[in-house]
């Protein structure tokens, strides 16, 4: 098994904070008063920021609720899969991560830490086979097993 892990923390401590979402209070209505409610807008989705570099197309993604989404890119030139974690709005550094892997040999590399806006890139020749990746935005995860396939999957060992 190989596992390449690479980690960042901004500040001497890092310290894990839980965000608490307080509701306003209703408001009283008045007798025969109609309340109306406008439907929440859907968060934009992340867009892909090109850290992966030149050659890279994404290929697949998922987003990770309404905090940002995780891209899945390809090089066919060099056979390497990426993987970047990408925030719908930067801001104060969160715990984010990228991950991708394979299952036979089983290898998994990841970038985790805490940062503002993204995380990755993590790189994998994975040429063949049937990756698994993944991205985290403070606890919130999203990714595909199995996935983008190569045309030699089934006859790698």
């Amino acid at each position: 098994m190989t596992i390449i892990r690479r980690a960042s923390a901004i500040g001497a401590a890092v310290t894990a904070c839980a965000a608490i979402a307080l509701a306003p209070a209703a408001a009283a209505a008045e007798p025969g008063a109609q309340r109306t409610t406008a439907a929440p807008k859907a968060a934009a989705a992340a867009k892909y920021n090109g850290a992966c570099g030149g050659g890279y197309s994404v290929v697949n993604s998922a987003q990770i609720g309404t905090k940002g989404t995780v891209f899945l890119t390809y090089s066919s030139a060099t056979g390497k899969n990426c993987v970047v974690t990408v925030r719908t709005t930067p801001g104060t550094a969160v715990h984010m991560t990228a991950s991708l892997g394979f299952a036979s040999p089983t290898t998994t590399v990841s970038d985790t830490g805490y940062y503002t806006t993204y995380a990755g890139p993590v790189y994998l020749d994975a040429r063949g086979l049937c990756v698994t990746w993944r991205g985290e935005i403070s606890g919130e995860v999203a990714g595909k097993n199995g996935t983008n396939c190569g045309s030699l999957a089934a006859n790698r060992h």
